[in-house]
């Protein structure tokens, strides 16, 4: 598989690039004291009274969103006296990933993680890690959808696996993450599709993703379902599949498993502490989070941007990242990287 940062003639090969990245993410924490200003930590501070939330792509994304309707929420239920949204993008989360790690015991920041986030450490094999950090709890999931441009040729998921077949070249895909290149990847395998060409642009975040199919640097994309309705609704993207285990009431996609493509994996999007914190820090930042889930505008937002809801804390958090550490793992594994 091949992995380009801009549309060139010759990409590097795929292992060039996630070398490459990983010196990114290397760099990425650089002057963490540039960040200084996000949040600081001082004895005695009461945590409620300001807390920042770092989304870890560009803004438009699925963290992104996840980050701004918590801010939302905490400052229309004063859970929060100031909460603040910042964007951290680069190399798939690890970079805001990194960051956090250098903001050692500080309970003022949260970070908006996840699947991909996860996908990256392992498929750049950074030093940085989410062992290295306080994960506090999973709070919803959201699926995937396989989009076209609205004037593509290709009028189903068949239409674009045979193209794509006869010639992978000549149809470069593009996402907002390593999870959604995961889910390209795990199409490509189900369909027989050489992997040894496969043309991936990579995008900084959902809207990024978008702009990148719609100025025709790719054919093809997948990417979070919230991220992408407005443009189908508007015509200007085609859904050619949802990636979901099975259908969703209100989203009128076919899934892939539908069509035949045994391709399944959903996007849980996760909330993470810096390392160091103590308990009462944890647990009040715990408290914290579920009163933001619990409020009615929480609710609102997962009807509306057609989150599922998953609620994961404590010793079954530490578990649940175990098992999908092993089962990415696993799929980079079958994918030769």
């Amino acid at each position: 598989m091949e992995v380009q940062e801009t549309p060139q003639t010759g990409p590097p090969g795929r292992r060039a690039v996630l070398k490459g990245l990983g010196a990114v993410v290397a760099l990425g924490s650089f002057g963490t004291a540039a960040y200084g200003s996000i949040t600081s930590r001082t004895s005695g501070t009461d945590l409620r009274s300001n807390l920042t939330i770092i989304a870890p792509a560009a803004a438009g994304g699925g963290w992104d969103t996840i980050a701004r309707e918590m801010q939302m929420v905490q400052r229309e239920n004063q859970i929060i006296n100031n909460t603040q949204v910042v964007n951290q993008p680069g190399a798939g989360g690890t970079i805001a990933l990194s960051n956090l790690i250098n903001m050692e015991g500080d309970p003022q920041t949260l970070m908006v993680g996840g699947t991909g986030q996860l996908a990256a450490t392992i498929q750049y094999e950074t030093e940085a890690t989410l062992d290295d950090v306080t994960p506090l709890a999973v709070v919803v999931e959201e699926y995937g959808v396989i989009v076209v441009p609205g004037d593509s040729p290709y009028e189903s998921l068949d239409d674009l696996v045979k193209a794509w077949k006869d010639d992978p070249r000549a149809l470069p895909w593009t996402g907002g993450g390593s999870f959604d290149e995961l889910v390209i990847t795990d199409l490509a395998l189900k369909a027989g599709v050489d992997l040894a060409n496969f043309q991936f642009v990579s995008s900084d975040g959902g809207g990024e993703a978008i702009q990148a199919l719609l100025n025709g640097t790719a054919k093809a994309a997948t990417g979070g379902y919230p991220d992408n309705v407005d443009q189908i609704e508007a015509g200007n993207l085609r859904a050619l599949a949802l990636v979901a285990p099975e259908p969703v009431e209100g989203i009128d996609i076919p899934t892939a498993l539908e069509q035949g493509y045994d391709v399944s994996l959903t996007n849980w999007r996760l909330l993470a502490a810096p390392p160091g914190i103590t308990e009462e820090e944890k647990a009040e930042l715990e408290d914290v989070i579920l009163e933001t889930i619990d409020a009615p505008e929480w609710a609102e937002a997962v009807e509306r941007y057609h989150w599922s809801e998953n609620r994961i804390f404590g010793d079954e958090l530490t578990d649940f990242l175990e098992t999908e550490r092993e089962r990415i793992s696993g799929l980079y594994e079958e994918m030769g990287s």
